[in-house]
């Protein structure tokens, strides 16, 4: 007869405050998020009043009537959408090129370890804010374009050395078959081991898709021109500058700065909590495989 297994008092003393802590820091995620949804939905007198907490008072859309009416917003929805498809892309690429000889061994690579100093200190230092500025806008003319904002940070050091990692512990043996039967280097690669990486790209698309929706900084300084600013540099200069459009003024003139920042906001945030979830197993898998050194 099967024995029932039994759990000591400490054990199971230790589950309850687990369990307890785990919703408390949950909850500390989700419930400003619930806040902000709920200061886009309420009209502007209790906005203003300070008097909206988890709820809508008095239940309105005119914040996102107004921002999907805003042409500036679609411009810079854009701008965003076209930015993170190029830049996920080109780094995705540019990663795994990078990658897939850092991992091979000396005896197949040599000088690998000049290359990895070299990435090692691309890693740990960077030229500044000036001399990236001069490079890009004053000797490439990138200025107002969207190259300016796609290729500074084409290539993800950190994400190049985990996806080297991810590459060395695969087996050896597979790709040695490989190359007996007449392979190269470039079989290997797309037939051998990015079908059996898929954890590691996703991590680091995923990375890279976050890093260039959600940045900002490098919009407001490459763009000199509001027309092309990225989404989230549009929203900075939202919250750092609150105004309505004269032609809406009359129609939406009901409705908070407040509100309509909190608008901007879910509107942003609204793609990384419906992308995440789907790609988080991946996510989670990679970092952990990745991060241990072959």
């Amino acid at each position: 007869m099967k024995k029932t297994k039994r759990y000591s008092w400490g054990y199971l003393v230790f589950c309850v405050f687990n369990a307890i802590f785990l919703v408390l820091l949950a909850a500390l995620c989700v419930l400003p998020l619930v806040h902000v949804l709920a200061i886009s939905l309420s009209s502007k007198g209790p906005v203003e009043a300070n008097l909206v907490g988890l709820w809508p008072e008095r239940f309105t859309l005119d914040s996102y009537k107004y921002v999907f009416a805003t042409d500036q917003f679609w411009s810079s929805l854009r701008i965003s959408v076209e930015r993170t498809v190029l830049g996920t892309l080109l780094t995705t690429v540019l990663t795994v090129l990078l990658a897939y000889p850092l991992s091979r061994p000396d005896g197949t690579f040599r000088f690998r370890w000049i290359y990895m100093t070299i990435v090692i200190i691309a890693m740990l230092f960077s030229g500044g804010l000036v001399p990236t500025y001069y490079v890009v806008v004053r000797m490439f003319k990138l200025g107002n374009k969207i190259w300016a904002l796609v290729l500074p940070c084409a290539v993800q050091i950190f994400s190049a050395i985990m996806m080297m990692n991810f590459f060395r512990m695969l087996p050896r043996t597979i790709e040695e078959a490989a190359y007996m039967d007449g392979a190269d280097h470039f079989v290997s690669l797309t037939r051998i081991v990015l079908p059996c990486s898929m954890p590691i790209i996703i991590t680091v698309v995923m990375f890279s898709l976050i890093n260039h929706w959600n940045s900002w900084f490098d919009g407001m300084i490459y763009n000199t021109q509001p027309e092309f600013y990225p989404l989230q540099t549009f929203l900075q200069q939202f919250l750092k500058e609150p105004s309505k459009q004269s032609s809406l003024e009359a129609t939406f003139s009901e409705i908070s700065d407040t509100s309509l920042a909190a608008a901007n906001i879910f509107i942003i945030m609204l793609p990384i909590l419906v992308f995440y979830p789907w790609m988080q197993k991946y996510f989670i898998k990679g970092i952990t495989l990745g991060s241990v050194k072959g």
